[in-house]
Formats: C-alpha cells, structure tokens, sequence
C-alpha cells in the first residue's frame, strides 16, 4: 500500500480550507459563501488529504475494521496538517452519542485526538457532549445535514480558551461547525479544526474515484 498523499488544490478557502476547481466561490479575501456568512461556526479548518484511495481505506481500516493501532499512523498524518503559526490551548474530541460509541466500541476522534495530545503536548478536554443521536450524515443533502445536528451537542465552559476540534473525516463541515458553535456558545475565544481527511466535492461526477470505486459507502465522518 503506497503512502497517503496531502490534499492539494490550486483553490482553497483561506478559513475553511474547501478546496475549488476555480476562485469564482472565494471573495477578494479568499473565503467561500459558508464562512463569509458564518455559517460554519469554526475559524478555521486543516486537513491531511483527500478521503479517497490509500487514506479513505486507512480510515475505513481504523473505523470500520476496528483496527485501532492506527490511530497513531493517522495522528501522526493530523500533527503534519496542524498550522505552525496557531496556538491552541486544548484539543477536543468530537463526541459520539452513547448508543454508537457502545455499538462501536471506541470514538475514533477521541483515540487520534489522545495519540495527537502526545505528540504535541497539548491537553484534552472533553468539553463536549453528544446528547442527541441524530441520523447518519451520509445521503443527506447540506441543508439536511446541517439541520440534522443543530443542537446535538453541548459544551461545558471552557473560559476564552483556543480549542482545537479533532474528527476523523469532513465532510460537509456540519458537524464541525455545530460543535464550534456549541463551544463558542461555551466561551471559546477560538475554534479550529482538524481531521485526517476531507472529502473532496470536486471528484463527484468526474470519474475520478479511483480504487474508491470498490468500497462501500460508509458514512462519513461527523456521526
């Protein structure tokens, strides 16, 4: 199996990091219409690379298989995508709801984000809680998504901190943006997030899935 590679793109979002096949979304600063408006609750957003190929069968391996060794080899790709110029004062794991983390058996946000306290020395802080089980993301619409988790999660105070949001895959940033607003409602004086992959919304419809074709189509990311 070759290496992952990171997510490149000519275009990108300054804040959310959405890659784009040309500048036509961004303003005269570089952000897209979701982060011009504020609806993505976060400030800013790093992935390691696309969710396809190698990565995406890393993840599927890591999520699915229950293959929880790789929660170092994936924190390790999250440590390369981290901005060197942004302090952070807490990672927070994206909490699951209780009913999927016991049919699971683990959060695989929580392992990355202990395996990434290690490396960098940045504390945990469970601030968050899941306290409904919403639907799985995968099939629904952005809106859909974005109303599926509005109000899923709650946040303990967490007193100006800079908090740093860890999942496993982005999708459409629904769920990164409810829990960044949840933790702004908290206090946060920041909110960041970073995930091993991203998927890139640029491949649909382009026959460009590659060794994607022959995987099943788990959800993703942001359960």
């Amino acid at each position: 199996m070759t290496s992952p590679e990171p997510l490149a793109a000519e275009f990108f979002c300054v804040s959310c990091r959405t890659p784009f096949q040309n500048a036509f979304p961004l303003d005269a600063e570089g952000r897209c219409a979701l982060c011009r408006s504020g609806a993505r609750g976060f400030d800013a957003a790093y992935s390691f690379g696309a969710y396809e190929g190698v990565l995406r069968q890393l993840i599927h391996l890591y999520k699915y298989a229950r293959i929880k060794t790789l929660a170092g080899p994936l924190a390790n790709l999250l440590a390369r995508a981290m901005p060197l110029d942004e302090p952070f004062d807490a990672i927070v794991p994206v909490p699951l709801h209780w009913l999927r983390r016991w049919k699971r058996g683990f959060n695989q946000s929580e392992l990355l984000a202990r395996a990434l306290s290690r490396r960098t020395g940045i504390p945990i802080v469970k601030a968050l809680r899941r306290t409904q089980a919403t639907r799985v993301q995968a099939g629904l619409s952005n809106h859909a998504r974005r109303r599926n988790v509005t109000r899923a999660f709650r946040a303990r105070p967490v007193g100006g901190k800079r908090m740093l949001l860890i999942d496993d895959v982005m999708t459409t940033g629904s769920t990164a943006a409810a829990c960044a607003l949840a933790l702004k409602r908290a206090g946060a004086a920041r909110v960041g997030v970073l995930t091993v992959g991203r998927a890139d919304r640029r491949l649909r419809g382009m026959g460009l899935a590659g060794s994607d074709a022959a995987l099943p189509d788990f959800e993703v990311g942001g359960e």
